[in-house]
């Protein structure tokens, strides 16, 4: 059937590159028209936080459920100047007519003194309003608003005016991918050695991004999609939409280089590596797709968006790329040196584009200008020599891999040894989500959050609510007891008097608490669970009813809480269906065992490289990275991404060994020979998807840099430490054992074939429209850079 599908897409490539332009083209102006909704929803189940904010929805009016956002400011003239009180009185009636505003607290409202600092070196020079927002607003939304604010902001000496809150936080749109497109371009000529060949995987992925992220945008019109999903969809679909259009260009050339035809070397490419293509992407999409089980919206909607993107990338490997195979026919191994340097060219320019180096944007002009040179200058016009490729068993990939079969205890000890000191740090992991301390210093939100620090304390940026309903004839005594009691717990900094909701005849009420701790540190996380496990439950007898303490912080605890319960179901269900998928293709049982420990190694040391650079700050003054907790979705999505793609080298390494070992019958030869048969091409995509994961390092965004760090360092340490000394080493251990099964579950098991039939395939003639077939013409090797 792969084999068919290649020569069909061949056969009729004008066609299927048609219908890949015709669908983005038309997607794309679907998306225009319906445009996007994206938003975080929690739908928590009836955890604590929850049941509070039921409380203040039915007897406060929602009240303290909705977003709030602040707007602060510190005047040195002091609060109450009337030409300060003009100007922020000014700014807060910009939000009077926003549809979205529940509510808006002002310093300057007959009740707004406790919204002034009253103490410290701020006293009477900060203040600020809080801006309450409906909870279903979607960011682009909040982003308009915050646009229209900034831009009619007073200027009035000594006065700052700052937006804080997450809801107004600016956000600039990742462009590291740029980067990472820069570095895979100059890895893929370093590989291929060739323009056209290099050019093939970048098109495809492009294709693959390009409509499936056009998708992830009219999935949050249906679902709850995050605004992040988008970057996260470009992050991953560049990477494996490259990493799977190589594997299959490796697999064509090697056909070629063999003396097949064009038609052939299609199909047969299609029929070996296009079969790993899709075992590959369908384990990459089975993974993120058990993010379900969570059962949460919000990571829901990351994980259906983000297999979106896997999956069209997986058919445009499937589909796209036999077509461009028939355009670019044998020219793909003719390199001349006007592509060559206009390619170099091309990268320099992408580099300056992603740095914002403007002065070497310029290189696009030049490559153009070179191009068009090489027309007519003889050297540019010269076609790149290259050395003939060696046998296998005289690469360096060869060799190594006799040379750690040799010592596989040594190596295998070492190995393991290694990556069990880098995951040291996952047993001090931490999960919650940091706050706006975390943003850069120069941005608005940071700056606000640092000046209600300074004026009110760092637990004001994280504020706690208690609620309860009152039943009839409820003891006002035991109401104000449970006020004392909080205020006399060390982790406090203020608490307010009970609030009801009818003065005259309580049916609830609620408390605000101020932490004298931050909303990300370690002591708020305790003082909720005290407050929840040790200070209300004596109390709450004598008021006949439980008391729900509540807020955005509460809420943020109760989520990691939730998400860490759920994590051993996510994780079981998909390293059981990863090795029952593993042992039905390779016919072992010793064969997915070890991979399913070996990803576990290679997941664990890169969680303990995010958590020593995330949580505890090491190399933060390269980093630009401040210690706090890791967001409690993050280690879930890079488990099933991370475990996903390293199945690509699982499935396109073994393979080939199981390839080698069906031909030859000898264990150990056949590691070796898989091995140099793979290597470069792991080497190749596994240093693409590190550049292009580890560019977003350099992103001001803390969670980009989590996701892209993670995923580079897994990446980097599977395709050495793990396909290159593990793997190995513990097949040369195991030899003919590599391969067992029980005959009785051999039976029992269906087939399912990823290897293919690497065979010339003995069709010489192309189907005519409408007529009989006819003999294909040889390609011939002419133009092209």
């Amino acid at each position: 059937m792969f084999a068919r599908l290649g020569r069909w897409c061949h056969d009729r490539r004008r066609l299927v590159l048609g219908a890949w332009v015709a669908v983005l083209l038309l997607g794309g102006a679907v998306a225009g028209a319906a445009g996007n909704d994206f938003r975080d929803e929690f739908n928590l189940p009836d955890v604590e936080s929850k049941v509070g904010f039921d409380i203040l929805d039915e007897s406060f009016g929602g009240e303290g459920t909705g977003i709030v956002g602040t707007v602060v400011f510190r005047a040195d003239q002091g609060v109450d100047d009337p030409e300060v009180q003009e100007a922020v009185t000014s700014v807060l009636a910009l939000f009077d007519d926003v549809p979205e505003v529940v509510r808006i607290e002002s310093p300057y409202d007959a009740d707004g003194g406790r919204l002034i600092s009253s103490q410290g070196p701020g006293a009477g020079q900060i203040a600020y309003a809080n801006i309450e927002l409906d909870p279903d607003i979607p960011f682009p939304r909040a982003e308009e608003i915050r646009g229209d604010v900034v831009e009619a902001l007073p200027e009035v000496e000594g006065l700052r005016i700052e937006l804080g809150g997450f809801i107004f936080a600016e956000f600039e749109e990742p462009s590291s991918e740029i980067l990472g497109l820069a570095f895979a371009i100059v890895i893929l000529i370093a590989a291929f050695g060739s323009v056209l060949a290099m050019g093939l995987p970048v098109g495809v992925a492009l294709f693959g991004i390009g409509l499936g992220t056009t998708l992830v945008g009219l999935l949050s019109n249906v679902m709850s999609v995050p605004d992040f999903a988008t970057f996260l969809g470009i992050m991953i679909g560049l990477g494996v939409g490259i990493d799977y259009a190589l594997l299959i260009v490796t697999r064509y050339r090697e056909q070629l280089h063999g003396g097949h035809t064009v038609r052939e070397a299609v199909g047969t490419a299609l029929d070996t590596a296009g079969r790993s293509v899709l075992f590959a992407g369908t384990t990459v999409v089975i993974s993120l797709l058990g993010m379900l089980l969570m059962a949460v919206s919000f990571v829901q909607g990351l994980a259906v968006a983000a297999a979106s993107v896997v999956a069209v990338t997986i058919a445009a490997s499937l589909t796209l790329l036999p077509a461009l195979l028939g355009f670019a026919g044998e020219r793909v191994e003719l390199t001349r040196w006007r592509g060559l340097i206009a390619a170099g060219l091309v990268a320099l320019g992408l580099v300056g584009v992603g740095l914002g180096l403007t002065p070497l944007v310029v290189a696009f002009p030049v490559a153009g200008v070179v191009l068009v040179a090489g027309l007519f200058v003889g050297p540019l016009k010269r076609q790149v020599i290259h050395r003939p490729p060696r046998p296998h068993d005289e690469t360096l990939a060869y060799r190594w891999s006799r040379m750690i079969q040799h010592r596989p205890w040594t190596t295998a000890l070492l190995s393991a040894a290694a990556l069990c000191v880098l995951a040291i740090p996952v047993f001090s992991l931490r999960l919650g989500f940091s706050d706006e301390s975390n943003f850069p210093e120069d941005t608005s939100t940071r700056q606000a959050y640092e000046l209600l620090v300074e004026g009110f304390g760092p637990g004001f940026n994280g504020p706690l609510l208690m609620a309860a309903p009152l039943p009839d004839g409820a003891d006002l005594d035991a109401v104000a007891a449970v006020t004392s009691a909080i205020d006399a717990d060390p982790g406090v900094a203020f608490v307010s008097p009970a609030q009801f909701d009818d003065p005259a005849a309580p049916s609830a009420v609620v408390w605000n608490v101020v932490p004298t701790t931050g909303p990300q540190e370690v002591e708020t996380t305790r003082l909720v669970e005290r407050l929840r496990e040790e200070v209300l439950p004596p109390l709450e007898g004598a008021i006949g009813t439980d008391v729900a303490v509540t807020g955005g912080v509460a809420v943020n605890i109760d989520f990691s809480h939730y998400l860490s319960s759920r994590m051993p179901y996510f994780l079981s269900a998909v390293l059981l269906l990863s090795f029952l998928l593993l042992m039905v293709v390779f016919r072992s049982l010793l064969v997915p065992l070890k991979a399913v420990l070996m990803n576990l190694l290679s997941i664990g040391a890169s969680y303990g490289v995010i958590v020593a650079l995330f949580q505890w700050g090491w190399l933060s003054d390269l980093t630009g990275v401040a210690p706090a907790p890791i967001e409690p979705w993050a280690p879930m999505m890079l488990f099933a991404i991370v475990f996903g793609l390293s199945m690509d080298y699982e499935v396109f390494l073994l393979s080939r060994i199981r390839e080698e070992w069906h031909r030859t019958g000898d264990a150990r030869t056949s590691v070796a020979d898989g091995l140099a048969a793979t290597a470069k091409v792991i080497t190749a995509a596994a240093a693409i998807m590190v550049f292009i994961f580890g560019s977003f390092i350099l992103e001001n965004d803390r969670v980009v840099k989590l996701m892209g760090t993670g995923l580079a360092t897994a990446i980097l340490l599977d395709a050495t430490i793990v396909r290159m000394l593990l793997v190995p080493a513990t097949m040369e251990l195991l030899g003919d054992r590599n391969w067992w099964l029980p005959r009785w579950l051999d039976r029992l098991l269906p087939t399912l074939d990823v290897e293919g039939h690497a065979e010339p395939v003995l069709d010489l003639t192309v189907p005519v429209d409408g007529g009989e077939a006819e003999p294909e013409a040889e390609s011939t090797l002419v133009g092209g850079d």
